[in-house]
């Protein structure tokens, strides 16, 4: 009678929720008159039912009623499981006479992917697609304090494109590949002008970014003989003019600044022998003298083996990078999404993720096509919930260390025990749907316990790609249920173009990549000095396809230790095949050192083991070929840790809590244990660690753009530290 009140009153649709595990729908049945019910279910002949439900009572009559409305509305209104491109037990298969390469099992046939669309292979090619799409639509977006977003539209930027490259060419620079433009600025709208500019007549773009140091920069512009910069802010202007004037870089001649600048400036440039211009004075100048070049005809024929982008990064090295590279990779990833999440002209992207990286330049590659939008952050990540809230954006590209702040963020507020309960209670009610193919945000679960947290990423998230490091499988369970959209992980680097794997829709298990892309074969070699052997499916990741890279800007012998003759990238990554077909990171080959008893040791692996620790945001793993163990240096988490110490009763500020001894012993402690749980060997555990109170940052020069560890710079950073942890730990 209880439940006919309720369809009766109109709370059908939260019943059915409530309803919706079996528990529920069994205690319903509860109810009736079981022997009824029985006698229901056993009845043998179909001509004794009037008789049968003659005989029934009134309230077992409505009960039963009332259960079938239910079910009956539940069975046609019930979330779909989606439904996965490929049997998710074989997401991959052996190449023949490969030598092991395994190649994705979803595509049109044995051959690599190497483009979508026949009208989009090459980058020019990517834009005018999307124009043609989206009927001149809205394209790049950008915002000030406080103000809603702003648009340029397609032909807008195909306009300033096309004028800002005309006027590249009147000042002196080729039509050619061999004209390469630098690029030092961050992530706007300018940027994206200037490099659609520089591929519009088949110039090259070099990003430059300072988080490189300014060695760097300066390797870079003598490397590719750089002679034109265009930059956003007028104080990086001023920093390559200092180059100039110590005789540097002879070779800089334009500088090219986004946002106005004083006269001064111009004046200093002219002293040196550079000229410096505003970018709207380059386009407006084009427009006004009728110089305007019709690239249109010209562009769209060009090959697709083309230069795109020469990528210097680490040591550094400029990785050379054609259209067809990226038009290979981001084809692979619309192949295997095809069916599921396909790209549509009402997507929104959030650009925070640096434009000098791949991983977030092909994201966008993928909106372009499509006749999507790309909406610019402010520039302060501290900013970045606010921009989304603005922006509203449906496709978030994101790197593992801010899905790790979400989570502690969203656990640091549940901030008694029972909140935190019924926070946990409430994600594995939604990860049971996740683990049976169902990706929804309309439960009850989410109305009670999620929608906030959906809202604080503009309420229209539909999916969110993650990579550039590896992620935790509890974080990425977590998000999956509590954000209500589809999340997948890739893996790549910059000389596979960004990615070689991808998680295939579907298979929404965490603690591994996903299987290869069908834009690339993918292999394992041994790797002896680890004891990594592919007879066991272990050893280093190789990578072939149209998507890996041509080698390395004047550097043949990095090149020959990149790309064997083959053509097979080989990576530094050690992975392993499960079952299944897919990939999993297990061991990084690169940065392995061997301690004073000969053990090799892996910092990485170690590192993404002890970042799950609860009160740590991040650490440091250190080692030394002379000494017989490892230490590290830790950054407690500020909004999770002063409650994790308050529990093990250490009260105080954030800084007397990171100074406490106790502190460090407990913290410690928690590591090891997880070092423990995860297989680690003795050797493998840090015997000592110093606590530090300010996060590593790309600020501080000790992560990458890409929020990766700097090693040589942690390592010099916290040189006294570390002496002194091992003179104590002796």
């Amino acid at each position: 009678v209880h439940c006919v009140h309720l369809v009766c009153g109109g709370q059908l649709p939260s019943l059915i929720h409530l309803l919706f595990p079996t528990e529920f729908i069994l205690s319903v049945l509860e109810k009736m008159q079981t022997q009824e019910i029985l006698r229901l279910l056993r009845l043998p002949e179909l001509g004794d039912l009037g008789q049968f439900f003659r005989s029934l009572s009134a309230t077992t009559l409505v009960s039963v009623g009332a259960l079938a409305a239910i079910l009956a509305y539940w069975f046609t209104h019930r979330p779909k499981a989606l439904q996965p491109p490929c049997n998710l037990l074989m997401q991959s298969e052996e190449v023949e006479d490969s030598g092991g390469a395994r190649r994705s099992v979803i595509g049109d046939g044995p051959q690599l992917l190497t483009h979508y669309y026949d009208d989009a292979r090459t980058m020019y090619q990517v834009f005018r697609r999307g124009l043609s799409i989206s009927g001149n639509g809205p394209c790049l977006g950008f915002r000030k304090p406080k103000q809603p977003y702003q648009w340029l539209s397609y032909q807008e930027v195909a306009d300033r494109a096309e004028f800002l490259g005309s006027g590249l060419l009147q000042h002196n620079c080729k039509p050619s590949t061999d004209q390469f433009i630098g690029v030092f600025a961050q992530n706007r709208p300018e940027w994206i002008i200037a490099e659609l500019a520089c591929y519009t007549y088949s110039m090259v773009v070099v990003p430059l970014y300072d988080t490189l140091g300014p060695g760097a920069i300066l390797y870079i512009i003598r490397t590719a003989d750089i002679s034109t910069v265009v930059v956003d802010k007028p104080q990086k202007a001023v920093l390559l003019l200092e180059h100039v004037e110590r005789k540097e870089t002879p070779g800089l001649k334009l500088i090219i600044v986004m946002e106005p600048f004083e006269e001064a400036l111009r004046d200093r440039g002219q002293e040196c022998g550079v000229v410096i211009k505003s970018m709207q004075a380059v386009e407006v100048s084009v427009w006004d003298c009728h110089l305007g070049h019709s690239s249109h005809g010209w562009a769209l024929e060009l090959p697709a083996n083309l230069p795109f982008r020469f990528l210097f990064s680490g040591n550094p090295k400029g990785a050379m990078l054609t259209h067809g590279n990226v038009v290979a990779d981001f084809s692979g990833f619309l192949k295997v999404t095809e069916k599921v999440i396909f790209p549509r002209q009402d997507d929104v992207l959030i650009s925070f993720l640096p434009l000098a990286h791949m991983f977030e330049r092909v994201i966008q590659s993928v909106v372009y096509c499509h006749g999507g939008r790309v909406g610019f952050f402010q520039g302060d990540i501290r900013l970045l919930s606010d921009d989304m809230k603005a922006l509203r954006p449906t496709i978030f590209p994101v790197v593992p260390r801010l899905l790790n702040r979400m989570y502690d963020k969203i656990f640091s507020q549940a901030d008694t025990p029972l909140k935190r309960w019924l926070l946990e209670f409430a994600a594995k009610r939604k990860q049971a749907e996740v683990r049976s193919g169902i990706i929804r945000n309309d439960s009850i679960w989410d109305e009670l316990f999620f929608n906030k947290i959906q809202a604080s990423l503009g309420g229209c998230v539909r999916m969110i790609v993650t990579g550039a490091a590896p992620a935790s499988p509890t974080v990425l369970g977590f998000l999956r249920a509590a954000l209500g959209c589809q999340v997948y992980e890739g893996y790549g680097q910059t000389e596979c173009t960004a990615g070689c794997t991808f998680t295939t829709p579907g298979d929404w298990t965490s603690g591994h990549v996903g299987a290869p892309l069908p834009c690339n074969h993918i292999k394992l070699i041994d790797v002896e000095e680890l004891n990594y052997w592919t007879c066991k499916g272990e050893g280093e990741i190789c990578v072939r396809g149209p998507n890996v890279f041509k080698g390395y800007l004047k550097d043949p012998n990095r090149t020959k230790e990149a790309l064997d003759s083959d053509g097979w990238l080989h990576t530094g990554d050690i992975g392993k095949w499960l079952p299944a077909g897919t990939l999993k990171i297990i061991d990084r080959k690169k940065h392995i050192f061997k301690l004073a008893q000969g053990e090799y040791v892996a910092p990485e692996k170690i590192e993404n083991i002890y970042i799950r620790s609860e009160p740590v945001a991040q650490v440091y793993v250190h080692g030394d070929s002379l000494k017989a163990f490892l230490v590290g240096i830790v950054v407690p988490d500020p909004e999770v840790m002063p409650i994790w110490a308050q529990k093990r009763g250490i009260e105080g500020s954030y800084a007397e809590i990171c100074a406490n001894k106790e502190l460090k012993k407990a913290i410690l402690e928690d590591m090891v244990k997880l070092g423990k749980q995860s297989g680690l060997h003795s050797f493998e555990q840090v015997k000592a660690i110093h606590i530090h109170s300010d996060m590593f940052s790309v600020q501080n020069g000790l992560l990458t753009p890409t929020l990766k560890a700097k090693r040589p710079e942690l390592r010099e950073y916290f040189k006294k530290q570390i002496e002194e942890l091992y003179s104590i730990s002796m």
